[in-house]
């Protein structure tokens, strides 16, 4: 098996949609599927935003990443986040979330960014372990999130 990480593009749409609804209904969240295909589409349509990886094996999709880009004044310059990494359940251990990584990683240096963030949940010990072997660390904060839609306005 090779695995592989090559961009998406707009016909993948349905795909990635698809991808991200197996991704959440593992954590028992629901998708809200336009949502998630008016985000893809955005991103696909706008590489300013980031860019998304299909990763497969053997020319089978099996997962996929999303970086996202911002502007960080800790770190004096472009940001990142992995803002989704998912492998299917039988095609992990295999390699298909290093080579995800590898390419964002490789994007990453080819637009200058200087930081790049992930979240990863506390008990994903094989994920934490993958991420240390490119440098990720606990840096001692706590995401926190606030809907911009739903939080309270200021006074």
């Amino acid at each position: 098996m090779h695995p592989t990480a090559r961009l998406a593009t707009p016909p993948d749409l349905g795909l990635l949609v698809d991808l991200m609804e197996e991704f959440y209904a593992e954590s028992g969240m629901p998708l809200d599927r336009t949502q998630a295909s008016e985000a893809f589409a955005a991103l696909l349509a706008d590489g300013t935003l980031g860019a998304v990886w299909v990763l497969g094996a053997d020319q089978q999709p099996a997962g996929y990443v999303v970086l996202t880009l911002g502007f960080s004044m800790e770190y004096g310059g472009l940001d990142a986040f992995v803002d989704d990494l998912f492998v299917r359940p039988g095609a992990r251990g295999q390699g298909l979330g290093r080579a995800g990584l590898v390419a964002v990683v490789a994007e990453c240096h080819r637009r200058g960014v200087r930081a790049v963030h992930l979240e990863v949940g506390r008990a994903n010990a094989p994920a934490k372990g993958l991420y240390a072997e490119f440098g990720f660390r606990d840096n001692d904060r706590q995401l926190l999130t606030a809907l911009v839609g739903m939080a309270p306005r200021p006074p």
